[in-house]
């Protein structure tokens, strides 16, 4: 709930708000499954547009769609708005976008071949470090001849091309194994499989349209990605949110601190983006999320635990919210120490045993205030959403998804000129060419065959008239001796 230049998020007998000049810091939400935490985004999510922010959010499970439908009371959340004293309270719709990489659900989203390149493609692909070289050489080769790699099959073609002319690529580019290249393409005949071919095509998604705003009221859009479908493909929708992440820091432009961010994203289900991730890319994280606050942009992360993050990118996490974690194992334990030890200690309660006796709706607080600095931890009820709970049914999304701005803008798929076309006609010309130096080979052949044939016919020609003339010779000498001897 925005109220007075604050993001309100719980309260206890006092108020727990997010201050917007210290939303880009960026967040973190944590807590066991079912202890809250799609609340506590939902009401994160809600109090930022009221502050004229712009959201973008996936909804993993399809209960974050009811956004744009006003919430509607019952006995449970009058009571919870009683005791937390909101007088300020109404429950009402938000501006919303409905987006899915599919197209099903929302306006589609697309990105190119090029534009995610070879290091998120080929964790998507699941690559080793030695494919994922080649793979690197495939897009340099690309990059180096002006080819275009827009969709999937652009990059089938590019990979059987530089296979088929390896030896051509190898002194220049360096060594390219057919192995690799056919590991490549059988992965990514899965990852088509998977629906990877919805992702690639043009017109990719321009990331500025995620930064809208409500004509009437000013307040931001919030973009919903219906990722129920992607979120069961878990190396598609964890590289589709590192996409998102390293396009939106390339996109914008420097501006240092503001007043509020010019958007916030949320990262459900964060550990995806962290699990198996190769180091260099860990680093290349790390380095986005420390200077893309500079660009205007907050992220918040989703996920069970701290320990989900890594300890670089959870440092850059300045309001954090902890719902209830349950410690039946050792392991659990220390995950549970882990968390209390990154809150400021509150005097007044042990942090390890809170975290633990945290009811559903409770959670763990601290955000920063305005020197920058993290509150103490306390304990608090988060808000209830103002809009609706829930999914929403598909007659009001279609409609929503059919007035909106975008309706038309990227439904439509388009295939234009690229790596495909472009080497299908080099490859067919080069058959043509290889067709025709072995028909003129054989011609050449057949050729020489006949002047072979000729030559022989003549020596046969000059050698019969030789010995014909031998036998006119003999056959005269053998007469004349017997004519003389018929007259001696």
């Amino acid at each position: 709930m925005y109220c007075n230049n604050k993001l309100l998020i719980g309260k206890n007998k006092e108020e727990f708000c997010i201050l917007t000049n210290m939303a880009n810091r960026h967040g973190l939400i944590t807590g066991a499954s079912g202890s809250g935490k799609t609340i506590t985004l939902k009401v994160m999510a809600e109090s930022f547009s009221d502050a004229g922010v712009p959201v973008f959010l996936s909804d993993v499970k399809g209960d974050l769609a009811g956004m744009p439908i006003s919430g509607t009371t019952n006995e449970k959340l009058n009571s919870r708005i009683q005791n937390l004293e909101l007088e300020n309270f109404t429950f009402k719709s938000f501006p919303t976008h409905f987006w899915d990489v599919y197209g099903e659900y929302g306006h589609p989203i697309r990105t190119t071949i090029f534009n995610i390149g070879p290091s998120l493609l080929s964790r998507m692909l699941g690559l080793t470090e030695a494919q994922e070289g080649v793979l690197t050489i495939v897009f340099k080769i690309a990059q180096d001849n002006n080819w275009e790699l827009i969709d999937l099959k652009d990059l089938r073609l590019i990979l059987q091309y530089v296979g088929d002319n390896r030896s051509s690529y190898t002194l220049e580019y360096g060594n390219v194994s057919i192995q690799s290249i056919g590991t490549i393409q059988r992965s990514l005949l899965v990852l088509e499989e998977q629906g990877g071919d919805y992702f690639f095509g043009e017109p990719s998604i321009h990331i500025k349209d995620f930064i809208r705003f409500n004509q009437n009221d000013g307040r931001g859009y919030i973009n919903i990605l219906h990722a129920v479908k992607l979120f069961q493909k878990p190396n598609l929708y964890a590289t589709f949110l590192l996409w998102l992440l390293n396009d939106l820091y390339k996109e914008l432009p420097e501006v240092g601190d503001l007043e509020k961010p010019k958007i916030v994203f949320f990262f459900d289900e964060a550990h995806l983006l962290f699990e198996e991730m190769p180091d260099y890319m860990i680093k290349q994280v790390i380095q986005v999320v420390k200077l893309i606050r500079s660009k205007g942009i907050g992220l918040y992360f989703i996920s069970q635990s701290p320990k989900d993050i890594p300890d670089e990118v959870l440092s850059q996490l300045g309001n954090r919210v902890q719902h209830a974690l349950r410690a039946y194992t050792p392991a659990e334990q220390k995950v549970i120490k882990a968390a209390a030890s990154s809150f400021r200690v509150n005097p007044n309660f042990d942090t390890e045993e809170a975290i633990q006796s945290l009811g559903t709706g409770e959670a763990l607080v601290s955000f920063l205030n305005e020197k920058g600095e993290p509150n103490i931890v306390d304990k608090v009820t988060i808000l209830p959403p103002q809009s609706k709970m829930g999914t929403i049914e598909e007659e009001i999304r279609k409609d929503i998804i059919n007035k909106s701005l975008f309706k038309g803008k990227y439904e439509e798929k388009i295939d234009n000129i690229s790596a495909y076309e472009i080497l299908k006609e080099k490859i067919e010309n080069q058959k043509k060419e290889e067709e025709q130096a072995l028909q003129e080979k054989e011609k050449q052949k057949l050729e020489k065959k006949s002047s072979t044939k000729k030559k022989k016919s003549k020596a046969e020609k000059a050698a019969d008239k030789v010995t014909n003339s031998a036998m006119n010779t003999l056959g005269r000498k053998i007469g004349n001796s017997i004519f003389k001897g018929l007259f001696k």
